[in-house]
This record gives structure tokens, C-alpha cells and sequence, in this order.
């Protein structure tokens, strides 16, 4: 009996559609409440048909099926330089957000809470990592 199903599941043609869905639904029912149901039924629209334009792309696309549903090794370390790349990206931008809103004089939140929660995830990953060899 197999524990772990997990690899199994997300290697199905219908994880990306069916989750893209369920997200589209937790949007549609955030918007929802907070009086915006157009939007929401907009935002469902939009995750549930991307989830299915990726869903059929790849069956065409090496590129689109390796970073959805078929992993090699090489899909892998082609992931992991891509979120690096966010990463700094996003750390980059909320750094100039937080010094431009604090030249301007204004409260720099949320950018210093954006900015401590990815300092301190980073030296934390840092030392899990060096612990766990």
C-alpha cells in the first residue's frame, strides 16, 4: 500500500484545473464577503480558465508540462533558479517601497513587516539547511 500518494496526485492531468478552481473559489468567497461579488465571479473566471488553457498547453508543451505535472531533475533546478529570481525580485521591490515611502514621510508599513518576515524565513531556511547538512 502506497502512504505517500502525493507525487501520484500532483502528476495528474487534472491537479492543476481542479486546484486552480478550488483557489478561484477561495477568491470568489473572499471577494465575495468583502462586497465585491463581480470581482470575485471575475477572479473565478480567470483561475478556473488558466488552470485549463495550462491544463491543455500541456499536452503540447514540454516546458509547460515540466514545471506543472512532470518533474525531472532538471525541471527541478530550473524551479528552484526561477523562485530564486522572484524571491529577489520581491525583496528588491518591497526594499525600494519601504525607503520611498519613507522619503516621502510616510508610514512605511506593510513594507518593514514584508521585509522582516523574508529577512528572517531567509536566515531561517539558512540554518535549517546548514543543520540538515
Amino acid at each position: 500500500m502506497n502512504k505517500n500518494r502525493s507525487p501520484e496526485i500532483m502528476a495528474s492531468k487534472w491537479f492543476m484545473p481542479v486546484s486552480s478552481f478550488g483557489l478561484g473559489l477561495v477568491v470568489f468567497a473572499v471577494s465575495w464577503l468583502g462586497g465585491s461579488l463581480v470581482s470575485g465571479l471575475v477572479s473565478l473566471a480567470i483561475l478556473t480558465a488558466f488552470g485549463l488553457l495550462l491544463t491543455l498547453l500541456g499536452e503540447r508543451s514540454e516546458t509547460v508540462r515540466g514545471l506543472t505535472t512532470r518533474r525531472d531533475e532538471r525541471f527541478a533546478q530550473i524551479d528552484l533558479y526561477a523562485t530564486a529570481v522572484a524571491g529577489m525580485a520581491v525583496v528588491g521591490a518591497v526594499i525600494v517601497a519601504f525607503l520611498v515611502q519613507t522619503a516621502r514621510g510616510h508610514n512605511p508599513q506593510p513594507y518593514d513587516w514584508l521585509g522582516a518576515i523574508g529577512g528572517i524565513a531567509y536566515l531561517v531556511a539558512v540554518a535549517f539547511f546548514r543543520w540538515r547538512g
